[in-house]
């Protein structure tokens, strides 16, 4: 598994960007994915997370309403479309992924095994 985030750029508040991140080294289909964010000065924090068939997702407290997380296994890649943005969700976005992520852990960094290098986005005011 390798991952690929993209998408990150620089917007203003309450524009839009949507992340994609690809799995370069095979097969996507049967892998969890998850959404990480890191701000400048705090620790990485949960964003959104999907299971491998699409049929369950979570989403941060934050991002609840504005964040859509989704897939396209036939492209091996996971998406996070991310509207009404606020400068607070100026962060690196990284995603990650993992085959044995189920529901009761899909929040924790250290489910995911496989991460991808991050893609910045900047919000301004």
């Amino acid at each position: 598994v390798q991952l690929q985030a993209s998408g990150g750029g620089f917007v203003r508040s309450g524009g839009s960007l949507r992340l994609s991140c690809t799995n370069s080294g095979g097969t996507f289909s049967t892998y969890a994915t998850g959404w990480f964010r890191q701000a400048p000065g705090k620790e990485r924090e949960f964003v959104a997370a999907l299971t491998w068939n699409g049929a369950v997702t979570d989403y941060a407290e934050s991002v609840k309403g504005r964040f859509t997380i989704s897939r396209d296994n036939t492209k091996n890649t996971a998406y996070l479309q991310m509207n009404s943005l606020r400068p607070e969700d100026t962060a690196v976005y990284h995603c990650a992924a993992d085959s044995s992520v189920i529901t009761s852990n899909q929040r924790s960094q250290s489910a995911y095994a496989y991460w991808g290098p991050g893609t910045l986005v900047t919000v301004s005011s």
